[in-house]
């Protein structure tokens, strides 16, 4: 018997029990991308809300056999309700999750400032992007979709996912530039000793 996404909510549809395979299949993942996103006070509620609103729309799911972008898609829109806590958790990132946010010179701002200070100038910036674009790289980031996987989520063309990350990304980048700014400032402000006399 075929045991992919797609067929156990087809077979939810007769067999209300089935879909229990789905939550015991996907309620980690839905967790931690809520927990990344909001802290773990609320990825509770935000987990067992989004299986709920999924298996009450479970005849609108398309049948593929993955169904994390569907799950993850319900569970972004409902966070859109709490984003004063989502700035609260942006504050509390960890270095862990600073990691994964893919932005050149990541690992050059690391080195040159605290993890603290970082974490709060990436949370500013996450706070200020527009909320499309900030659905879109953390879909990416915390939730480990792909283009396509992020694009059936939000629904939305394949093309506006990259557009909106590539655009996300160059805002964190802007972000975290002037730490990377003072410390090419200080390295070539430095003066040096001149070179001893061989006499």
């Amino acid at each position: 018997m075929t045991n992919h996404d797609g067929a156990i909510i087809a077979r939810s549809l007769s067999q209300r029990a089935a879909f229990a395979e789905l939550y015991d299949r996907h309620e980690r993942v839905v967790y931690r991308y809520a927990a990344r996103r909001l802290g773990a006070t609320h990825a509770d509620d935000i987990t067992s809300e989004t299986f709920l609103v999924a298996f009450s729309r479970r005849e609108t799911f398309s049948g593929g056999p993955d169904a994390r972008p569907w799950l993850l898609g319900i569970a972004t829109t409902l966070m859109q309700k709490h984003a004063r806590q989502e700035a609260r958790a942006w504050k509390g990132m960890l270095a862990s999750d600073l990691a994964r946010v893919d932005i050149d010179h990541i690992e050059q701002a690391e080195a040159r400032l605290d993890a603290r200070t970082l974490a709060r100038r990436l949370g500013q910036a996450l706070a200020r992007l527009p909320a499309g674009d900030r659905n879109v790289l953390l879909l990416n980031t915390f939730a480990d979709l792909d283009y396509a996987g992020i694009s059936e989520a939000l629904s939305i063309p394949i093309g506006t996912v990259r557009s909106r990350l590539n655009r996300a990304r160059q805002k964190l980048q802007t972000a975290i530039a002037p730490a990377l700014k003072d410390d090419k400032e200080e390295t070539h402000g430095r003066t040096f000793a001149p070179a001893p006399s061989a006499d």
